[in-house]
């Protein structure tokens, strides 16, 4: 084992695949090699710097490549050489297509190892939980399950797209969108919902969403912005929003604000945003360097107090998250970087949105005392008479109450935050009228 190298093996025969991944490959290249000699290896997929391989499915006589591209997973099937015999090489890929701009998509439960079909789980922010059934020989696709939605959903009223923010030094952000298609225009009149989380390389990625239906029905835009510091665009995505880089992700975040404003996806005044955990500071640095662009902001759970935390060790989990955001105890310029981004360091005197805080009292990842010294802060220091709402859940850690109703309270919470702030309708459109 060595520091930075990153591999799954998957067993075929006499042989085995693997993806690799080291600081030269960071988006992961694909090899195989036999079993009796591990180290001669052949590689069958090379780095591709636009192109993060995210995992593989070996069957018998297929191998799905699961990739990401452009922010946007897909799958590619190869036929393998019968009898098991080891690939030196890989045919041309059968590539499979959705016919939706932004959505979800990952491996399901498989079956024989024998089969031709490839089970795969597919989800948008307008389409339900989708289980699909894929041929690799015919490319006959089945759709074997989909999730029910209560309520008299009609996934033909709703629509997704993915739209392209400029970043300040010019980089192409992605952001995925939900509507609802009668109640949504673009003639710059919509409520927004902007989600944002960037860090850990995690990737949020668009999803369907019951309860965010909601929202859609009362005239809302949803938004994810897919910000520098997640893995959406490939290891370098993840890499250039961390450490050093960590204001890339808020920068993306105001950027993509902007954009939906400019292209009159929203109503300039009605612009919300939200994020939760290390999501938290991005809500908390963009609303300290830019609070005329927001209504209203619900920071859940949120990371925001960053150099007192990474200065104390003795947080159990301050050391780990050192490989995150840097070490501000060694290194004076790790400490005079994060207080130049830190929402707890740059509260000013100026007016903030409407701002709804939510902690959890057995929270072990962010102590409820962050957000509450937050809050406090930010009461004695803004200038402002907007709404400051903190709501410190006595029962919960960092996911909220367990229970799907306890979580269904915490959401109509905050959707009735939401709803005042933007003088939204109280009552849903009815989801017939179309």
């Amino acid at each position: 084992r060595r520091e930075g190298v990153e591999y799954d093996a998957y067993h075929r025969g006499d042989h085995f695949f693997y993806t690799f991944r080291d600081e030269s490959r960071p988006n992961s290249e694909l090899r195989v090699a036999p079993l009796v000699s591990p180290g001669s290896t052949v590689t069958l997929v090379p780095h591709d710097p636009a192109t993060k391989l995210e995992g593989i499915c070996v069957s018998r006589d297929h191998l799905a490549l699961f990739r990401r591209a452009g922010g946007l997973q897909g799958v590619a099937a190869y036929r393998l050489p019968e009898g098991e015999a080891m690939p030196l090489s890989l045919g041309p890929p059968q590539a499979l297509e959705f016919d939706e701009e932004a959505y979800s998509l990952g491996a399901g439960h498989q079956g024989p190892y024998g089969s031709s079909v490839l089970r795969l789980e597919y989800t948008s922010m307008a389409t339900p939980n989708t289980t699909l059934d894929h041929d690799m020989v015919s490319g006959e696709r089945a759709v074997k399950k989909v999730a029910p939605v209560l309520g008299g959903f009609r996934q033909e009223n709703y629509a997704t797209k993915r739209v392209w923010a400029t970043a300040a030094d010019g980089v192409s952000v992605p952001v995925s969108l939900v509507w609802r298609k009668d109640l949504v225009e673009f003639d710059g009149t919509a409520p927004l919902l902007l989600d944002g989380y960037g860090s850990y390389e995690i990737c949020n990625d668009p999803y369907f969403s019951s309860t965010r239906l909601s929202l859609l029905d009362r005239g809302f835009v949803f938004a994810v912005a897919h910000i520098r510091g997640g893995g959406e665009m490939g290891r370098m995505w993840y890499e250039d929003g961390k450490f050093l880089k960590k204001r890339n992700t808020v920068t993306d975040f105001i950027a993509c604000a902007e954009h939906l404003v400019s292209q009159k996806v929203c109503h300039p005044a009605k612009v919300c945003i939200e994020g939760r955990s290390a999501g938290g500071i991005t809500v908390g640095a963009a609303v300290n360097m830019r609070p005329d662009l927001f209504a209203a902001a619900i920071a859940g759970v949120p990371f925001v107090d960053v150099v007192t935390t990474m200065l104390d060790d003795t947080i159990p989990l301050t050391i780990t998250e050192w490989e995150e955001w840097g070490n501000p105890v060694e290194s004076k310029e790790f400490y005079d970087y994060m207080k130049s981004y830190s929402p707890m360091d740059n509260i000013r005197a100026q007016a903030y949105p409407a701002l709804l805080v939510t902690a959890g009292l057995h929270d072990p990842r962010v102590a409820y005392w962050e957000p509450a010294k937050w809050v406090a802060k930010l009461r004695e220091t803004k200038t402002d008479a907007n709404p400051l709402l903190f709501k410190c859940d006595m029962g919960a850690g960092h996911f909220s109450k367990s229970g799907r109703f306890e979580r269904l309270v915490e959401i109509a919470l905050e959707f009735a935050f939401l709803i005042r702030q933007t003088g939204s309708p109280q009552e849903p459109a009815t989801r017939s009228r179309l």
